[in-house]
C-alpha cells in the first residue's frame, strides 16, 4: 500500500490519549474547549462539513468533527506551547482534500461562485438588497440569500469551482498511533 507523508498540529492531550487508547477522534467538547466564545460561530460551519465530507472511509461513531492535516510540512501551523506536530503515514484514500480558499469562504460565511457570471449574478443580489456575505448569512431577514449561500457551499469539494488557488488540507476521521512516523515539538 501506497502512503502518503502528512501533518497535523495536536493539543499534547492528543498524544496522550493516543498512547493510552492508540487513536483519537475529534470531539464536539475538545473543540469548544479549545475556540471558547468562538466555538458556535465556527461548529456551525464544522456541522456542514461534517455532513457534506465526501469520504471513502466511514466516520467512526466516536467522531463528531474530522482531523485537518497538513500536506505540506511547511504549511502546518507553528508549533507552540502544549502542542505537538504529529507526522503520519496514511493511505491517500483515508483523507478528503479540503480547499483552503474555499474553506476559508465557508468561514466567513461567504457565498462560492460557480464562476465568474456567478460571482457577478450573486454580487448584483447583495448590492440589491444593501448587505454582504455574512449580514444575510446572520440575519433572520435574508433567508433566500443564507440558503443560497449555504447551497453554495458544496462546491468546497467540486474541483471544477476555483477560487484562484488549489492548495488544499486534508481531513482525517480519526489518528491511529501506528500511522505516526515522528513527533515534533
Amino acid at each position: 500500500m501506497d502512503t502518503v507523508r502528512v501533518w497535523t498540529k495536536q493539543h499534547i492531550n492528543v498524544l496522550n490519549i493516543l498512547n493510552e487508547t492508540g487513536r483519537y477522534t475529534a470531539r464536539r467538547e475538545y473543540i469548544k474547549k479549545d475556540l471558547g466564545e468562538h466555538a458556535p460561530l465556527v461548529l456551525e460551519v464544522y456541522d456542514w462539513l461534517v455532513r457534506h465530507t465526501p469520504t471513502k472511509n466511514e466516520k467512526p461513531a466516536d467522531a463528531d468533527y474530522p482531523v485537518w492535516v497538513s500536506v505540506s510540512r511547511e504549511a502546518t501551523m507553528l508549533p507552540s506551547d502544549n502542542f505537538v506536530i504529529l507526522e503520519l503515514a496514511l493511505d491517500p484514500a483515508l483523507i478528503a482534500k479540503v480547499n483552503i480558499f474555499k474553506w476559508g469562504a465557508i468561514l466567513n460565511y461567504s457565498y462560492i461562485p460557480a464562476d465568474d457570471q456567478d460571482a457577478d449574478r450573486h454580487s448584483r443580489l447583495l448590492a440589491e438588497y444593501g448587505v454582504s456575505d455574512t449580514k444575510a448569512y446572520m440575519s433572520q431577514f435574508y433567508p433566500m440569500i443564507k440558503r443560497e449561500i449555504i447551497a453554495s457551499w458544496d462546491r468546497l469539494f467540486d474541483d471544477s469551482v476555483s477560487l484562484g488557488n488549489q492548495d488544499y488540507y486534508g481531513n482525517i476521521w480519526e489518528i491511529r498511533k501506528e500511522w505516526i512516523t515522528a513527533i515534533l515539538q
